[in-house]
């Protein structure tokens, strides 16, 4: 398969299983929310070491938001409800709660995808322990809000929050003649995905160069950098690159659901071939270990072919 003259591998992503929550951050002005959000998902860009995978969704006008506010929809993603009910506290108390005229919400409540209430990821149940005595709890409508005295005012925040089951580890590799046109075509691809809904691209400007591979030779390891792929190391058995191609880059996605990020892979990879395959991006390929790592599979050709989800034709998992 080509497109605009780049090659698509017969290939497919392995995604997995990750437990999600997402957030509703409220402030002033879009400037606020801003510095919130950045705060809120700096050193979020893979649970291999940073606890979650967590970023921006969308933007929110004053009428989509809890409070009649600027705000942003932030999608987080851990390995376990554990990490997850960890992470979230913490950072909105460092971040958002230490940020001037901002709020923090819900964001659950209008999810396509089955949400939990059982053991809730904590939020004001928290941080209301700041307030020193002085916070003051309020029930609207069945939904427990905390009131914590600060300097600007109030910090208002819901007391917990819902989660689901989400998918991380959607992918695709961007493989090129150089440094420069694949850091295009990846600003082209992140770009087209940032508009859609129920997904996020987690690392720095959606794409990481430090693409990973299951295992290391070092016992402290259990990721390490994935050689098949490195254009230095093309001389290896393993690799899996040619000689035109001297950079790779790797879009990672996490979704709410498979169709989310079966949409957003289709609509990144097709960015990417328009903006760049003239210019010297001429393959695109995806990772993954065979099928053992996750049991979502998005086969790249199927989704390109216009269907909504990338069926896996193994037995093992015939949801995906």
């Amino acid at each position: 398969m080509q497109i605009n003259g780049v090659t698509i591998d017969d290939t497919f992503a392995e995604a997995f299983d990750m437990k999600a929550t997402r957030l509703v951050v409220t402030g002033q002005d879009p400037w606020w929310v801003s510095r919130a959000c950045d705060a809120l998902t700096g050193f979020g860009t893979s649970v291999i070491a940073c606890g979650v995978e967590i970023d921006v969704e969308q933007t929110l006008a004053p009428d989509q938001t809890p409070d009649g506010r600027p705000g942003a929809m932030v999608l987080a993603f851990a390995a376990s409800g554990t990490e997850l009910r960890k992470q979230i506290p913490t950072r909105c108390g460092q971040c958002v709660l230490t940020c001037p005229t901002t709020a923090v919400f819900d964001g659950t409540g209008d999810l396509s995808v089955p949400v939990h209430r059982d053991d809730p990821v904590p939020l004001g149940k928290s941080l209301r322990f700041f307030g020193d005595g002085h916070q003051i709890s309020k029930s609207i409508d069945a939904v427990r809000y905390w009131r914590i005295p600060v300097m600007d005012g109030e910090f208002v925040c819901q007391h917990d929050l819902g989660w689901f089951s989400g998918i991380g580890g959607g992918n695709f590799l961007l493989c090129g003649d150089s440094v420069a046109v694949v850091a295009d075509a990846c600003r082209a691809a992140t770009e087209a995905i940032a508009s859609l809904p129920g997904v996020i691209t987690p690392f720095p400007g959606g794409a990481t160069r430090s693409g990973s591979k299951v295992g290391s030779k070092y016992d402290a390891l259990f990721a390490s950098t994935n050689e098949a792929f490195c254009p230095t190391l093309r001389h290896l058995p393993q690799s899996q690159i040619d000689d035109q191609t001297h950079a790779v880059l790797e879009v990672v996605i996490d979704g709410v659901d498979q169709a989310s990020i079966a949409n957003a892979t289709r609509v990144g990879i097709l960015a990417a071939a328009m903006k760049c395959g003239s210019q010297g991006l001429h393959r695109i390929t995806a990772g993954n270990y065979g099928g053992k790592l996750g049991k979502h599979h998005f086969h790249l050709h199927a989704l390109l072919s216009g269907s909504a989800e990338s069926p896996d034709s193994s037995t093992e998992d015939a949801s995906s």
